[in-house]
């Protein structure tokens, strides 16, 4: 008898018989896909950050120099900083290395994602790394020297609001008069 049921089991694994025929088939687990970003030649290879996505990096460099003068004054018990103390923390944080930062898609749209931005999608692909640290880095630098330390120091102490006003709202902010991020750009008609 146990020589026949050894050869029973044995023939209905290698028929594809057995468990899985008497108890029907396993659950499928469902499968997701997600494609990286398609990215224009001007996102792949530009030195410069996209004018697409500068509200974006606008909204990190505010988050990340938000994030860098609130851990200073902490050291000092919420007081202000010196002049020469603010101004060793904005240079930091704009030389920071930025790696946390990348593009992703979202809506069918390309979009900088990363610590400080809003609408994260849970399932996507983040491209970082390659250029998008050293735009940063460079957007940073220029945000300081167009609007100055103390100018930046000032709106830091009104508020993170006040910080992303200046920076990224005013008349020549890249988010122009947006309160949030920009509307995707429609294509036009000769692009279609």
């Amino acid at each position: 008898m146990r020589p026949a049921l050894a050869a029973w089991l044995v023939l209905s694994l290698l028929g594809g018989t057995g468990a899985k025929d008497m108890c029907g088939d396993p659950p499928a687990t469902p499968s997701h896909s997600v494609p990286a970003p398609q990215l224009s030649p001007e996102e792949r290879l530009s030195p410069h950050m996209p004018e697409s996505l500068r509200c974006d990096a606008c909204h990190a460099i505010a988050f990340q120099i938000e994030a860098q003068l609130l851990k200073a004054e902490g050291k000092l018990g919420k007081k202000a900083l010196k002049e020469s103390d603010y101004m060793e923390v904005l240079e930091r944080s704009c030389s920071q290395d930025w790696e946390s930062y990348g593009v992703l898609e979202l809506d069918g749209e390309t979009r900088l994602s990363g610590p400080g931005l809003p609408n994260q999608q849970l399932l996507s692909v983040m491209v970082s790394g390659g250029p998008w640290p050293s735009r940063l880095s460079k957007l940073c630098h220029g945000y300081v020297g167009e609007r100055g330390e103390a100018q930046i120091y000032g709106a830091h102490r009104r508020g993170p609001a006040a910080l992303r006003q200046l920076l990224c709202h005013g008349d020549k902010g890249p988010c122009g008069g947006r309160k949030d991020r920009p509307e995707p750009r429609k294509a036009l008609q000769n692009e279609l």
